[in-house]
Formats: C-alpha cells, structure tokens, sequence
C-alpha cells in the first residue's frame, strides 16, 4: 500500500480566504460569526452565521463562470486554486489519467436551488434557468476543478451530511493507498446560508439562537451551549503518494495515516446515547494506522456545540481512549468557524495538518462554564503549544454516518 502525503492545502472559511489568514485567526481565538448580510433575515428565527467575506469568484474564475455559479462551487475553486498552488503539481499531460478529483457536499447548489424554485413558482416552468442542474449536482464542484487542471483520473464525490469533507479526503487517501491515481485533489464545500439554509436547520431547532450575541453563540462543551451556528466553507488539500512527492521534491505538510467510518444506525438525526457509531469510526482509523490511543495527542472533535452531539462524542473519545483520555488535548475549532456542514470536514483536517506540523493546538473558545457531562481538556479560550505527532479528526452526520481521519507529523526521512 503507498503512503500518502498531504503537499497543498487551501480553504475560504469564516476566518479568511486562505491557508495563513485563517490558521492565524484560529490560534488568536477570533470568531469569524457575525450578524448576516446579504439577504432578508427579519423574519427568520437565526439572523447570524458564518459567510465568507471579501471574496471575488473573478479573482479565480472567468467573468461569466464568476456571476453564474452558485457559491459552492466558486468556493470550490478557490480552495483548490490554493491547494494546487501550494503543491507546486502542474499535471503533465502525459500523466493527467494519475491526478484525480474528489471533492463533496453535504447539500450542494442549495443558493441556485432556491433561485430557481422561486422562478418556477412566480415566473413559471420556461423561465427556469437552463444551468439549474449543473449548477446545483454535488459532483460538478469535482467537475469544474478536473477540467481546470486537466486531471483525468478517478472523479467522484462524496455526500454524506456533515462527514462529507472527511470522507472525501479518506475515500482519496485509499484511492492512492491502492495505486490507482498518484495525486488526488480532495476535501468538502459547503455554501448552506441564504434563507432556505437557515430556515431549514432553524425548523429542526438545531441552531443557537442568540441573536444578540453571534460571536459567543457557538460555545462546544460548554454548559450554555444552545445548538451550532451554520457556516460556508470550504476545505480542499491535494494528496500525494509519498514516492510521487518525494520524487518531485515537493514539500510535505503531513502524513495521513489513518481512515475509519462507521454507521450509528439509530435515529435520522440523534446519536446513540453510547456513542457506539462515533468509537467504531475512531477505533477504525486507529486501527487501520496502526496506532495505540497513546500515540495520539490531539483530537479535532466533531464539537458541533449542541447538547447531545458535544456529550455523546467526549463520551465515546473516552471510551476508546480509556486512561490515555485525560491526558488528551481535545478541542472544536468549530467555536470559531462554526459547523460548516459538508466543508467542515476538509478545513479540520487542515487545521489538523497545520498543528502536527508546528506544535500549535487551536484552542475551544468561549468555553466559560464547564458542563460537568463533558470532561475532558478542551483546550480552553487560548492556543496551547506541544508537540503533537498524531492528530485525529472527527466528523458525524445526520443518517448516522461517522468518519475520523488520523493525520501525522512528517519528518523527512534520511
């Protein structure tokens, strides 16, 4: 089986519109939630979020592609604009069958969606817009980045709710592990806040509803925590057989090493009180690195900061860590980015990647009052620097779909 590396790394978030912008705000404790703008919020339950601010789709895309596409796929383009050119990989037309794409989304075009909805009821059928279905397919973000780039090999997606960003990235890491492409362009996107977006996951009472106060609305494992705040991002690395880096000279963030998904099959929406689905998928990537709990030093927790998800999952990283869990650092950089769905996912795992490489461990902010369910080290309020030599990165779903990435130090081999 190859290793695989990870040599390029972009993403737009709530915290910037790149690699270095976002990864300093993280580590200074910044919240990228603010009152929403840009469309009518009066009358929703949630008026706040996480955008994406100060990005021109020009600045990467054609003047027509700019002002047609639906925001995801813009964003989509972006990270791996960045990603590919942090790589330094230019596809050789000659090898362009061995560079592949596989970039997901939990829900995709939802912005053209709810466009076009509203053309077919007050305008009727023949006003919809002839670019509705590719603009709003899951798999056309994967589309526009092969064609971009000319890479040829495996393209596809991944749809699974909140787990998309870690799956795509883990279903790319076997796509190379078997051989089958050396180079694979992955990671999650998500554009979910428009109207529709919010007053859908509003309906379920999933969101937190202070409106008064966004910046400390998104609180993981605190007592006060009243449901997640939904974000846009997007998070996209592009992975590497080591042989093919290192053949190239390319410079190598991280090694991921370890993959694990699991189904909870229980409830639509709710975890299983014991967590059983979230430690079969940590268990899993354990297991396929071939590490001992103690060898990890830092989990990226799923820390969506609703109620059930933040206890069941410190429970479950308790369970599979057993004695080693108190000596664990585990933090939500979701308290700062908010849950950005199917992009969460791709910008944790860089965020995991950016830590094993320097040490530095993104801290859980406004974590103020300790629930007492909750019990582990979250990493409170301010960035701790250690060393970290492997990270894991968790991500659940609605369905019931878990999936957890193990992500190491890369220290050049003589």
């Amino acid at each position: 089986m190859n290793r695989v590396v990870i040599t390029g790394m972009g993403t737009l978030n709530p915290l910037g519109n790149d690699v270095p912008t976002s990864w300093s705000a993280l580590l200074k404790g910044v919240s990228g939630i603010r009152p929403l703008e840009g469309f009518q919020v009066d009358d929703l339950a949630v008026r706040f979020g996480g955008q994406i601010r100060g990005f021109d789709p020009e600045s990467v895309l054609e003047k027509k592609d700019a002002r047609r596409y639906d925001p995801f796929l813009q964003f989509s383009m972006a990270a791996a604009v960045e990603a590919m050119t942090d790589s330094g990989w230019v596809v050789p037309p000659e090898r362009c069958e061995r560079t592949g794409v596989l970039i997901g989304s939990g829900i995709a075009g939802l912005a053209t969606m709810l466009e076009d909805c509203e053309t077919l009821v007050t305008r009727g059928p023949r006003r919809v817009s002839p670019f509705f279905v590719p603009y709003t397919i899951a798999n056309m973000a994967s589309g526009i980045v092969s064609m971009r780039y000319g890479a040829r090999g495996p393209n596809t997606c991944v749809v699974t709710a909140c787990t998309t960003g870690t799956h795509a990235i883990g279903d790319a890491f076997r796509i190379i592990q078997r051989g089958e492409a050396d180079v694979m362009i992955a990671g999650g996107v998500e554009a979910p806040v428009n109207r529709l977006g919010l007053a859908g996951f509003a309906s379920m009472r999933a969101l937190s509803t202070r409106n008064d106060d966004p910046q400390r609305a998104s609180r993981p494992f605190d007592r006060g925590r009243d449901g997640f705040v939904i974000a846009e991002a997007a998070g996209v690395v592009v992975l590497e057989s080591l042989a093919h880096a290192l053949a190239r000279g390319a410079r190598i963030h991280a090694e991921v090493v370890g993959y694990g998904m699991s189904g909870d099959a229980n409830h639509m929406t709710a975890p299983p009180e014991d967590g059983i689905g979230a430690q079969l998928s940590m268990r899993a990537a354990l297991r396929d690195a071939g590490l001992r709990p103690e060898d990890v030093a830092y989990v990226n927790a799923h820390g969506t900061s609703t109620e059930l998800n933040d206890k069941i999952e410190s429970h479950a990283i308790r369970q599979v860590f057993g004695a080693h869990a108190a000596k664990l650092a585990v933090s939500s950089t979701k308290s700062m980015t908010g849950h950005a769905l199917g992009g969460a996912g791709g910008i944790e795992a860089i965020f995991c990647a950016l830590t094993v490489a320097q040490g530095k461990i993104p801290p859980t902010i406004n974590y103020t009052d300790p629930d007492p369910e909750c019990d582990l080290d979250y990493v409170p309020n301010v960035m701790r620097e250690a060393p970290v030599r492997v990270a894991i990165s968790n991500s659940f779903g609605f369905g019931g779909t878990n999936g957890t990435l193990a992500i190491a130090r890369w220290d050049a081999e003589p």
